[in-house]
């Protein structure tokens, strides 16, 4: 039986001057480098505005590079399954681009049926009243139901208690390294796996072992022009801290001094004053380093494996070390698969949609050899994963995953990041002090916190 689709409890807007400008604002001061770092890049442009047939599944994503190979073999995996329903398929630009138009085509009724939003985006586009909610009935005539997604990033994605978004994935900040050049430092055990690192000084003395090897570097990570990889390396260790840097929906900035402080001093002296890790290249020089075997280990999101398997590079993959103790904790993101608030939704439309996302979930294995740790639990738990080898190895990243903080100006690729990483970077190549940083940090964030969402 056909119904009504349902009643949104953020309502949406009419198309005017003014939601215009709002729906510009929404993803205003995303930067295009980072989330997913090179497996998000830009790969499309242009809004989808014809007239579809009324059985077609339109979907957008942002998915470049591995990833987006990936994505269209899913794609085509669904198409497969489905020959009688017609699968329109989008890829636009990653950031900004990407985040205003499906903003713009929501309140203008023509949005996509499905579409992908990181996890850290996808709150504001539920304040502003842009996506379905996603009720359990729905959700278990089509084949799912909370308990079986990974439970930090099912939670993590509910507003009010409410699912918008469908987890794919979680993607981790973690440490790749170099098998060749840690076996010669003896830095291996007995099956060829990382010893335990645990500690600023073990880690920094693993970066001296491999260099003493014939490593030219310790580590790599990007810096210059890239300010997500320095946040993603701060935030996970200042996370083990127990620190946090926003609160109350961005509105109060909490930065707590005095571990920030601790931190970036840590991530200079692994720079400047040891040289393990160079301070002065960016994010494509920080991969093609390490790639190359002229650096023991990287420091990324796990989507750059797909890099060092092209490359041949001896490599392996595993969290980033607990370099300041307590409860383990590291940087992430999730994409999520969400439904923009339709003009004519019914019953038939909306399980159309619920079953492409629940075929985009059955081909997890697909995704997770991209590097992605999948969120479907029947598959994070298969045997198949587990034999899936580096990607399985650093798998406990997804259960300590730690999300950019909730606000308007936050979440991949925002101005939050910006902010934040570009004054880490700019300590991490000694143009300031851990000081000045924390100084610029809270002077350029309050601006954000005091200025009223635009939604």
């Amino acid at each position: 039986m056909n119904g009504p689709p349902n009643p949104s409890p953020h309502p949406r807007p009419a198309l005017s001057r003014r939601s215009l400008l709002r729906a510009s604002l929404l993803g205003a001061g995303a930067v295009a480098f980072g989330a997913a770092g090179a497996g998000c890049s830009e790969v499309g442009a242009g809004l989808a505005n014809s007239e579809l047939d009324p059985g077609t599944v339109s979907y957008w994503n942002l998915f470049g590079g591995g990833d987006g190979v990936r994505m269209q073999q899913m794609e085509d995996g669904y198409r497969k399954e489905n020959p009688s329903i017609n699968l329109d398929a989008v890829t636009l630009s990653w950031g900004n681009p990407y985040y205003t138009k499906l903003s713009l085509a929501t309140l203008g009724d023509q949005p996509p049926n499905v579409a992908v939003s990181h996890l850290t985006r996808m709150k504001t586009l539920v304040q502003a009243g842009l996506l379905q909610e996603l009720k359990p009935e729905d959700l278990a005539r089509n084949g799912m139901s909370a308990d079986k997604f990974n439970k930090r990033a099912w939670d993590a994605g509910l507003v009010d208690g409410k699912a918008y978004a469908i987890p794919l994935d979680t993607h981790p900040f973690v440490l790749f390294y170099n098998t060749k050049l840690c076996e010669a430092a003896g830095l291996l055990d007995s099956g060829g796996n990382l010893k335990k690192i645990e500690g600023p000084d073990a880690f920094a003395d693993a970066l001296q072992k491999v260099k003493q090897a014939g490593a030219q570097f310790g580590a790599t990570h990007g810096i210059n022009s890239d300010p997500a990889s320095p946040w993603r390396f701060f935030q996970t260790m200042y996370s083990q801290l127990g620190g946090e840097v926003l609160a109350d929906d961005g509105t109060r900035i909490v930065l707590d001094d005095a571990k920030a402080k601790q931190v970036l001093d840590y991530m200079r002296s692994l720079t400047v004053e040891k040289g393990l890790i160079p301070g002065a290249v960016d994010y494509q020089g920080a991969v093609a380093l390490f790639a190359s075997g002229a650096a023991g280990f990287h420091l990324n999101g796990e989507w750059e494996i797909t890099t060092m398997q092209t490359a041949k590079t001896p490599f392996s993959m595993t969290l980033v070390p607990n370099i300041f103790g307590g409860t383990y904790a590291v940087q992430a993101d999730s994409h999520t698969l969400v439904l923009p608030v339709q003009p004519d939704q019914d019953r038939a439309k909306l399980d159309r949609s619920l079953a492409f996302v629940k075929s985009m979930l059955d081909q997890s294995l697909t995704w997770a050899e991209g590097g992605h740790v999948p969120a479907w639990q029947p598959f994070a738990t298969s045997e198949a994963y587990k034999k899936l080898t580096p990607q399985s190895n650093y798998a406990a990243a997804a259960d300590a995953a730690v999300y950019d903080p909730p606000g308007w100006y936050s979440g991949s690729g925002s101005n939050f990041e910006n902010v934040m990483g570009s004054s880490i970077g700019a300590v991490e190549a000694g143009l300031i002090s851990s000081d000045d940083a924390i100084a610029q940090i809270h002077s350029k964030l309050s601006a954000f916190a005091k200025t009223a969402p635009p939604v």
